[in-house]
């Protein structure tokens, strides 16, 4: 899909979920062909004329400032997730129409010497390192031990979104699966909006939107999230149920990647049970095993 259809589906997604009691406006009555905002209604609140809104949501992305990203925004009452997406989408249309003659670098596919040392250090929590795409790039021994399921899934490197919706073990993993399906979705959608150009990234949804009716459709609603904190409800095949809060950390010096460390409250049955886990698995456990 262009850059251009994007930003006009995001737009009319974002405004098909609103009505004019939500932003302040009177409601007349009278019959609306579509749910939600009417595209005058948008650009009244956004203090922009109609007929402007109207190209911007068509996908004529050409000149739009910051003000008009943020007045569209505000509008639509974008959260900071959403707010983040449609500025890249912006920014991907205008490069279309000016490209350069570059090439983007690939994903990185593992760390740093240095960072490959620190988190082999943090031997106490799960640590998971990902890109972009999701896809598995390094893990401490206890992260491996954790998503031992995830890292041994086929094809390599390992990916969550495809674990998610192509490996029934996943609906056992995921306590929350339904909720988690919605997330990894909306991960992987912000992520497109910064990385159009990403070809392995376009060929990964298009293989999910052809094997998964559920990815295709939770693709569609076009909603988008950051990575950053959270609680993770699994279920692990040797201790069982599991409570972890999780923080996601961009990494300064391995640019692209994220680092994510998971943990539990001293004392919990969490706690107790990821140090079973340990105890478990750590003769076995090859901490390099989740670098691809």
């Amino acid at each position: 899909m262009s850059t251009d259809a994007e930003i006009s589906e995001f737009l009319t997604s974002r405004r098909g979920r609103l009505t004019p009691e939500d932003v302040g406006l009177p409601d007349f009555g009278g019959r609306r062909r579509v749910p939600g905002l009417r595209r005058e209604e948008v650009a009244l609140v956004a203090g922009m004329s109609a007929e402007y809104y109207k190209r911007l949501e068509r996908g004529n992305a050409a000149g739009v400032s910051e003000a008009v990203i943020d007045g569209v925004s505000r509008a639509l009452q974008l959260d900071e997730a959403e707010h983040a997406h449609l500025h890249d989408l912006i920014r991907a249309a205008n490069a279309g129409a000016h490209p350069r003659p570059r090439r983007h670098p690939a994903r990185k596919t593992q760390l740093t010497p240095d960072m490959r040392q620190t988190i082999d250090a943090m031997s106490t929590v799960p640590v998971y390192v990902q890109n972009g795409r999701l896809d598995a790039v390094a893990t401490n021994a206890l992260g491996r031990a954790l998503f031992s399921e995830l890292l041994e899934s086929a094809p390599a490197p390992a990916n969550a979104a495809r674990f998610m919706f192509l490996d029934t073990r996943a609906q056992k993993f995921y306590r929350e699966w339904d909720a988690q399906a919605r997330q990894i979705v909306a991960v992987l959608r912000a992520e497109a909006g910064r990385s159009p150009f990403d070809r392995a990234l376009s060929d990964l949804v298009g293989e999910l939107s052809t094997r998964s009716e559920l990815f295709r459709r939770l693709w569609g609603a076009h909603d988008v999230r950051e990575h950053r904190t959270g609680l993770k409800a699994l279920h692990h095949p040797l201790v069982g149920d599991l409570d972890l809060t999780y923080q996601a950390m961009d990494l300064a010096s391995d640019r692209g990647l994220q680092m994510v460390v998971f943990s539990a409250a001293p004392g919990s049955a969490t706690h107790e049970r990821l140090q079973l886990l340990a105890n478990l698995t750590g003769t076995a456990v090859d901490a390099t095993a989740g670098e691809r």
